[in-house]
């Protein structure tokens, strides 16, 4: 399960990266998308491993990386919102 987290929460960096690259409203709005959607994987393997014990849920740092973690995909769903209206979808 730390492989997951470790793969989907990288990815989440990467496709930020290059979001902000993009070379249109639309590229920008999918590497967005494909950011968020990791976000929300990223978020379901750090609860599993809550659930699960292997991060006590009373545990400072497990507790910031899931409160971290909803803050990010609030962030990129506001992203992808505005990006959205500005384009006009």
């Amino acid at each position: 399960m730390s492989r997951q987290v470790l793969r989907s929460g990288t990815s989440i960096g990467a496709n930020v990266f290059e979001g902000t690259y993009a070379q249109s409203k639309e590229d920008f709005v999918n590497k967005y998308s494909i950011a968020l959607k990791e976000a929300n994987e990223t978020r379901y393997w750090l609860q599993l491993l809550s659930d699960t014990g292997y991060l006590s849920a009373t545990d400072a740092t497990a507790q910031s990386l899931v409160e971290d973690c909803v803050e990010l995909i609030r962030i990129l769903t506001a992203s992808i919102r505005t990006a959205k209206q500005k384009k006009g979808y």
